[in-house]
C-alpha cells in the first residue's frame, strides 16, 4: 500500500513551502491536510487560492459558506473535513441546531439555509446537472445567479480536500478531534 508523506515547511518540496508558510500564518499551525497536499505544490497552492477566493469573494455569509462546505463534506463522507469544518462552524457561532442537522443529515430549521444545503447536495449528487426548477427554487429563496455558481466554487474547493483525505487517509487534527464524525447510516439530508 502506498504511504503518503506528511511534509513540514522544512521538508516540503520547494514550490510548496510558501503555501505551507501561508497556511501556518493563517491558522497558527499547518493542518494535516496541507502537510499531505504539499506532495503536489499545484494542489496545495490551488486549494489555498480557492479557499481564499471562496471565503472572501462570494456574497455568502460565513455561516452560508460553512453550510455549503459541510454539505459537501457530508455527501463525500469526509470525516477529516467534517470534524474540521464543524469546529470552524462553532468558531463563527453557527447555531447548534443547524450544525447538528448538517452533521446528521436532517432538516435545517432555517428554511433559507436548508434550501442552500439542498441545492448544494443536488449539485454534488448530480455532478452539476441540476434542473432549471432546482435553480429557480434556489433563487426564489433569496439567492442570486452568482450564488448558484458560488456553490460550484465551494464544491470545487471540497473536491480538492475531500478527495485528498480519502486517498491519504489524513488523521484529524487535534483542534478538531472533539468533533470527530462518522456519517449516519441510511440517512439523507431532507
Amino acid at each position: 500500500m502506498t504511504q503518503f508523506t506528511q511534509y513540514t515547511i522544512d521538508t516540503a518540496p520547494e514550490a510548496a513551502k510558501a503555501g505551507l508558510q501561508g497556511t501556518k500564518a493563517a491558522f497558527g499551525f499547518v493542518p494535516n491536510l496541507q502537510t499531505f497536499m504539499a506532495e503536489s505544490p499545484a494542489l496545495l497552492n490551488s486549494y489555498g487560492a480557492t479557499w481564499d477566493i471562496f471565503s472572501k469573494q462570494t456574497s455568502f455569509t460565513p455561516i452560508e459558506q460553512q453550510v455549503v462546505l459541510i454539505t459537501v463534506n457530508y455527501e463525500h463522507n469526509c470525516t477529516y473535513c467534517m470534524a474540521g469544518h464543524s469546529t470552524l462552524a462553532q468558531m463563527i457561532k453557527m447555531d447548534e441546531a443547524t450544525l447538528n442537522a448538517l452533521r446528521n443529515g436532517t432538516t435545517i430549521p432555517d428554511q433559507k439555509l436548508q434550501t442552500l444545503r439542498e441545492f448544494t447536495r443536488k449539485v454534488v449528487e448530480n455532478r452539476g446537472f441540476v434542473s432549471d426548477a432546482d435553480v429557480d427554487t434556489f433563487i426564489a429563496a433569496g439567492y442570486t445567479k452568482a450564488n448558484v455558481l458560488d456553490v460550484v466554487a465551494g464544491v470545487a474547493l471540497k473536491v480538492m480536500s475531500n478527495y485528498t483525505n480519502h486517498i491519504t487517509k489524513t488523521p484529524v487534527d487535534d483542534f478538531a478531534k472533539k468533533n470527530a464524525w462518522t456519517k449516519p447510516a441510511a440517512s439523507k439530508a431532507a
